[in-house]
C-alpha cells in the first residue's frame, strides 16, 4: 500500500469523523422548544369546565376516564348528551327534568353556600348538588348555647355554628341519614363533621360543659376527647355516630350517586309485555315526498272480539290509544306521537 493511499484513507476518515461531530453539535445545539413533541392538546375551556366543575361530583370514575379518551369535539358532545339521557328519569319528555334540577341546585349552593369559596366547592354545596334538598334541615347559624341529647351525653354545653341535614334515604349510602356540618372558624364555611363532639366549642376546656356522666364522676372529660379522635366507643352513644359508622358515611358520600336510569335503553329495547296482549296486525307504506323526506302511514288491525265495544248514541264503538316512539339509527328517541282511534263494530 503506498503512502498516499495511506494518507489519502486517513484524510477520508478525519474529514468523516469532523463532520459527523460537527452533525451531533448542530442537533444538541438544537433549541429543545422547536423539536416537535407528540403531546396530547388540552381540552377546550369549555368541556374542561363540564368535567372539572359541572358534573364533578356526578360522573363516575369510568365515564371521567372514557371522556378523558375522546378526540374530537362531536364525541365530546355526543358524550355529554348520552350522560345526561343516562339520568333522565322520563326520556319522554322533552326537557331532561334532571338536568334541570341538577343546574338549579348549582345556582343555589352558589348562592348560599359561598364563603370564601364558591358555593358549589363548599360540604354544603356539594351535598346539595348531589344529593338534594334535605328531608329535614336543623339550623344553629350563631352555635351558643346547646343542651345535648341523650345519644351526646347529655349536659349543657356551647357550641360553634352547626347544621344537621337528615334525608330519609340516599341510594348507595342508606336510611336515615344524619349529615352534621360544623363552622370552627366562624368564616361561613362549614364542614362535615367527623364525630359529634366537633361541634363543642368547651371541648378542650377543662371542667365546661361536660356530659352527664362526667358531671356524676362516671367517666372523664379526656375520655371524650380521645374517643373524639376515633378511638373508642362511648355507651351512650348511637351506633351510627361510632368512628367506624362515620368513616364509613363520609367514603360513601364521597362517591358519586348511583345512575338510576342507567338501565332505560334495556328496557326500551326489551319493550313492554302484558299479561293480557293486545293482538294485531301492523302495516306500512311509505310516501316520499321529497329528496329528504319521505311520509310514514301505520295501518293498525285488531280483532273485534279483542276490542270492549260500549254503546255511544245508537253505535257500538271501541276505542284505542296508539303510541308510539320514533328512534334514529343511532338508537336516540327524535320523536313521540300518540293518535286515539275509534272503531265501529261491522
Amino acid at each position: 500500500m503506498s503512502y498516499q493511499k495511506v494518507a489519502l484513507r486517513l484524510t477520508i476518515a478525519i474529514c468523516l469523523l469532523v463532520c459527523g461531530s460537527a452533525f451531533i453539535v448542530g442537533q444538541d445545539s438544537q433549541d429543545p422548544s422547536t423539536k416537535a413533541r407528540n403531546v396530547k392538546p388540552e381540552l377546550k375551556k369549555a368541556y374542561k369546565d363540564w368535567l372539572d366543575k359541572d358534573v364533578t361530583y356526578i360522573i363516575t370514575d369510568e365515564e371521567r376516564k372514557a371522556f378523558k379518551k375522546l378526540a374530537t369535539d362531536d364525541e365530546r358532545e355526543r358524550f355529554i348528551e348520552e350522560f345526561w339521557r343516562r339520568r333522565d328519569p322520563d326520556p319522554d319528555t322533552d326537557e331532561n327534568e334532571f338536568k334541570e334540577e341538577y343546574y338549579e341546585r348549582i345556582a343555589y349552593a352558589n348562592e348560599h353556600f359561598s364563603s370564601g369559596i364558591p358555593g358549589w366547592k363548599s360540604d354544603r354545596g356539594r351535598i346539595w348538588i348531589m344529593y338534594g334538598k334535605p328531608d329535614e334541615r336543623e339550623t344553629h347559624p350563631m352555635g351558643g348555647a346547646y343542651e345535648r341529647p341523650t345519644y351526646e351525653g347529655g349536659g349543657s354545653t356551647s357550641t360553634y355554628p352547626f347544621e344537621v341535614w337528615f334525608y330519609r334515604y340516599i341510594g348507595g349510602v342508606g336510611s336515615g341519614v344524619d349529615i352534621e356540618f360544623v363552622d370552627t372558624t366562624g368564616s361561613g364555611e362549614y364542614r362535615i363533621a367527623r364525630n359529634p363532639y366537633e361541634k363543642d366549642a368547651l371541648l378542650m376546656i377543662p371542667g365546661a360543659g361536660l356530659t352527664l356522666a362526667e358531671q356524676m364522676g362516671l367517666s372523664d372529660k379526656s375520655d371524650r376527647i380521645v374517643g373524639a379522635h376515633g378511638i373508642g366507643n362511648s355507651n351512650y352513644q348511637r351506633e351510627q355516630d361510632s368512628p367506624f359508622s362515620r368513616l364509613q358515611l363520609l367514603a360513601d358520600l364521597s362517591r358519586p350517586p348511583q345512575v338510576k336510569f342507567n338501565d332505560l335503553q334495556t328496557a326500551v329495547n326489551t319493550g313492554v309485555v302484558e299479561e293480557n296482549p293486545l293482538n294485531f296486525d301492523l302495516r306500512v307504506d311509505f310516501f316520499r315526498q321529497s329528496d329528504e323526506r319521505v311520509i310514514t302511514a301505520f295501518t293498525v288491525q285488531a280483532e273485534n272480539h279483542d276490542l270492549v265495544f260500549q254503546d255511544s248514541g245508537g253505535l257500538q264503538q271501541a276505542r284505542m290509544n296508539i303510541f308510539g316512539r320514533i328512534t334514529s339509527v343511532a338508537g336516540r328517541r327524535v320523536g313521540i306521537f300518540e293518535d286515539p282511534v275509534i272503531t265501529t263494530a261491522t
